[in-house]
């Protein structure tokens, strides 16, 4: 199984540890820590399912590419981590 972190910052507003789920895309696996936790849902998705723009999601250390249709491949034995997307000028 995948395991799933989650920022620290987003421990101030819910509790979320990290997980173990099973999944073979970025979707399902998201879609797996939304069903443990649905706080969650709309920290990191739109209401279209995509990840939200200020929100930044890595699979073993590299950034996912497909932000909307969520299908990046991951491993069984892969390292999701979701963060806050950072922007400045």
């Amino acid at each position: 199984m995948a395991k799933v972190a989650f920022t620290p910052n987003l421990e101030k507003h819910l509790a979320i540890p990290e997980m173990e789920v099973e999944g073979d895309s970025i979707g399902k696996i998201l879609s797996a820590c939304c069903e443990q936790n649905p706080d969650i849902r709309s920290y990191i998705l739109d209401d279209q399912g995509r990840v939200r723009k200020h929100v930044a999601v890595f699979i073993d250390g590299k950034m996912i590419d497909d932000k909307e249709s969520l299908s990046d491949p991951v491993a069984s034995d892969s390292a999701v981590f979701v963060m806050q997307a950072l922007s400045g000028g």
